[in-house]
């Protein structure tokens, strides 16, 4: 029973089926990277089960094309069916075993990568400490209690229910939210400047309005969120204007607790701290073409009580916790530092599943040249 089910999930063809799709989508979503940006493209084509079409004039989406999720599970399928209808164990199909399950945990590894990999960054001034890093591509929008000396009780709310503008209630807050205009991406600009009384825009002053514009598509120049937020009780209404891009946090108190509100990018707090020592930017002589650039930090571990320091450079990140610090990029004349973060708990999964499929082929090409060495001195 279980092996006619599996029968049709075993052919050949549905694997050179999947290789063809596998290619287009590298070609499409590597092409798309143009207007959507590398994290655009990727969550389009390859954290999806079908890649959508919009019908130029309408809002209908139409599916072109089969999403990473869907490829890698029906190939994943078409692999595992394989091995489990064909299996006869052979040490002359020893290399193959090796190969197929490299290529498993090559797909597994990939799925596992885009469901718990997290990827943020750490912006530093020299001589700055930091707890947190925060996310290339996720806002959050932040309420903070600060009525107790001791300690900050923070309420985070995030994008998806800012854009869907539901009212938002939560039982650590004494008011509601609501959110009337809400901007992914936004810049200010003068008043006249604006072409049409048609254009939704955010008032943040006399002459300056902030106004909405395309989604940013790359990670050095990320999104600014803006958007008009309202706090309601019984007894009143209090209306912001909130910008990530003119960063102003705004206070209000609600029952006598003075809160602060802020839109920002999520952040990711860590049970330990980095501090900026010193931002090296060394350039070859009379040009102006990066040589070297490092980042000497000091790591603070109040939980195990770890202090010690670190030289992050290129290709010389810094693990710590699960964590890994690449050097990125840096600003402010060189008194910044921009450390990219990342936390993938099965990044040990693609270098296993290479050394397999590696050693796989060797296997298996050795198998071959022994036998052929053979028939040759017999024949």
């Amino acid at each position: 029973m279980v092996r006619k089910i599996l029968l049709p999930f075993t052919s050949l063809k549905l694997t050179i089926v999947c290789f063809a799709f596998a290619m287009l989508l590298v070609f499409f979503g590597t092409i798309e990277q143009v207007h959507l940006g590398i994290y655009g493209a990727q969550k389009k084509y390859f954290d999806s089960f079908f890649v959508f079409w919009t019908i130029p004039g309408t809002i209908r989406h139409i599916p072109v094309l089969p999403g990473g999720y869907l490829l890698g599970g029906v190939t994943l399928l078409n692999l595992l069916a394989a091995q489990a209808v064909r299996f006869k164990f052979s040490w002359k199909k020893s290399g193959i075993y090796f190969l197929h399950l490299g290529v498993i945990l090559l797909l597994l590894g990939q799925l596992f990568t885009s469901l718990f990999a997290k990827e943020a960054q750490m912006r530093l001034d020299e001589g700055q400490t930091k707890n947190y890093s925060e996310s290339f591509t996720e806002k959050e929008l932040v309420l903070t209690d600060t009525s107790d000396s001791k300690s900050d009780h923070v309420v985070s709310i995030p994008e998806g229910l800012l854009t869907s503008r539901a009212p938002i209630t939560h039982p650590s807050l004494p008011f509601r939210v609501e959110v009337s205009q809400y901007f992914r991406n936004s810049t200010a600009v003068a008043k006249d400047q604006v072409s049409s009384p048609n254009i939704p825009r955010l008032e943040v002053g006399p002459m300056a309005v902030l106004v909405p514009i395309a989604l940013a598509t790359t990670s050095e120049q990320p999104n600014m969120p803006s958007a008009e937020v309202k706090i309601i009780t019984p007894e009143q209404t209090q209306t912001f204007i909130l910008s990530e891009r003119l960063r102003s946090p705004k206070t209000f108190t609600v029952d006598g607790k003075t809160w602060h509100i802020d839109l920002r990018a999520r952040r990711f707090y860590k049970p330990f701290s980095i501090k900026l020592n010193d931002f090296t930017h060394k350039i070859y002589a009379g040009t102006d073409i990066p040589k070297d650039f490092s980042s000497r930090v000091s790591i603070s571990d109040p939980a195990t009580g770890e202090k010690r320091d670190a030289l992050i450079y290129m290709n010389h990140p810094l693990r710590y916790e699960g964590n890994t610090y690449y050097q990125l990029a840096f600003d402010n004349n060189d008194t910044t530092s921009i450390l990219q973060v990342v936390r993938n708990p099965s990044w040990l999964l693609p270098y296993i599943a290479c050394t397999l499929v590696g050693l796989g082929l060797l296997v298996q090409f050795s198998i071959h040249l022994v036998n052929f060495s053979r028939k040759r001195r017999t024949a």
